[in-house]
């Protein structure tokens, strides 16, 4: 059987490295990348990417793009109805996997392989189980290149928003805190790497701040 794959795709590290992975494991098969925008303010959930730098990262990336459109605040029912909505539209048209960037949240893979149980999409998760600080230091060495795009700061202080993910962002991390922000301590944007054709070229602007979370606007400048 042909696998074709979906790939949830936060515009952060993590899905960044899952799919430079899947490209070395299925050379070929990643068709699409999946990405739930917030509605009103034009921004990928969670991580308040703009619209334009997600498109951006697409582009780099040689993927088309499938955006799920969610209301702010979405309830989780809402939320469920529109992405058995993608999951359906990706089923005809042909893909045979879903893939994610998860690491090691046991709640929050069950809750995806459920979801997906009977839908024709077999869930994949390429970089789960990698330990953490061994998984930071294999995407420094491999070239991707990304900035803190929120951090919530009931965990991490406002300065690390906006800061490049390096291996001197991993030494000033709180030793509690996850190397690869897993419990959501931070999230990042990815702008280069392995995954991507060609850079990005990102320029870091204001702080916004909608407690407890603080986010660092990012731009692709246009050569």
């Amino acid at each position: 059987m042909k696998v074709k794959i979906l790939l949830s795709w936060s515009s952060g590290k993590d899905s960044a490295w899952a799919l430079h992975l899947l490209n070395q494991q299925y050379p070929g098969a990643v068709a699409g990348l999946l990405t739930t925008v917030n509605e009103a303010m034009d921004r990928v959930a969670m991580h308040g990417v703009r619209r334009a730098v997600l498109e951006a990262q697409a582009r780099a990336a040689g993927l088309p793009l499938h955006v799920v459109h969610i209301p702010h605040p979405c309830p989780n029912e809402i939320y469920e109805a529109q992405m058995r909505a993608a999951i359906a539209d990706a089923c005809a048209g042909g893909f045979t996997h879903a893939a994610f960037g998860d690491l090691f949240l046991e709640d929050i893979r069950r809750y995806r392989e459920e979801k997906l149980a009977g839908t024709g999409l077999e869930p994949l998760f390429p970089v789960w189980g990698i330990p953490t600080r061994q998984l930071a230091e294999q995407m420094i060495e491999g070239g991707l290149r990304a900035r803190l795009a929120c951090v919530d700061t009931r965990k991490l202080d406002t300065s690390f928003a906006g800061r490049e993910f390096d291996r001197t962002l991993l030494r000033d991390l709180p030793d509690a805190i996850d190397p690869c922000g897993e419990r959501g301590e931070f999230h990042s944007c990815v702008y280069a790497g392995p995954m991507f054709k060609l850079p990005l070229a990102m320029e870091t602007g204001p702080s916004h701040a909608v407690e407890p979370y603080v986010w660092r606007d990012l731009t692709v400048l246009e050569k």
